[in-house]
């Protein structure tokens, strides 16, 4: 079943699609200059619903905010927009209580690290899966972040490696670093994004529907 939301008090849509019988719920955080219709988290998606995950891929900002390129890193308000988001899925779908998970890519690694850092017991996010992300940005959020976090990089992408190595000895979770040998800055070689999308399923799987199943 496939939703399209308008999280308040801004507005800001999401689709949300719910896969029958569904266990846990991802939520996408897009990088710059994306949104809700990102080719790559739109596969990645797809992905994930076929292991039986609800999905939300939403817009980060308003068209008016997007119209400012200043807009772009401002990872904090983005992340209050991510709890937002778990809130209304919460109080108006079939996600109720069940495990939440983040999706992050690029600067929106940061804004889900962040999320998750701030989120109440309550809010229940179960996990953090990072694509080619900068979760150097979250800053001290990475301090008190407890979900389980996977941080996936590309083995070409050598600036986002040290960002990433250097975040993941600061996080105190449950963690993990994937190369995936061959990759780029966006997954764009053939057959990559499926390997970030493969290691997502695997470790929201892990996390989530353990969660799920008590």
């Amino acid at each position: 079943m496939e939703t399209t939301l308008y999280i308040p008090p801004l507005g800001l849509a999401g689709q949300f699609t719910a896969p029958a019988g569904f266990a846990a719920a991802v939520i996408f955080a897009h990088g710059t200059s994306s949104g809700r219709t990102s080719p790559r988290n739109v596969r990645v998606a797809a992905r994930l619903q076929d292991a039986g995950f609800a999905t939300l891929l939403m817009d980060l900002q308003t068209e008016e905010e997007k119209a400012d390129p200043a807009n772009q890193f401002d990872v904090h308000r983005q992340s209050e927009r991510l709890l937002l988001a778990v809130r209304h899925l919460r109080a108006t779908t079939a996600v109720e209580r069940k495990p939440i998970g983040f999706f992050g890519a690029g600067s929106g690694a940061a804004s889900a690290l962040i999320a998750a850092g701030r989120a109440a017991e309550h809010d229940g996010i179960g996990a953090v899966v990072c694509r080619g992300g900068r979760p150097d940005l979250a800053e001290e959020w990475l301090n008190a972040v407890a979900a389980p976090t996977l941080l996936v990089v590309g083995g070409k992408d050598a600036p986002a490696l040290d960002l990433n190595n250097d975040a993941l000895a600061r996080l105190h979770c449950v963690k993990a670093l994937e190369i995936v040998p061959g990759a780029g800055r966006l997954f764009e070689e053939t057959g990559k994004l499926d390997q970030v999308a493969d290691s997502a399923r695997s470790w929201f799987t892990t996390h989530l529907l353990k969660a799920a199943n008590g």
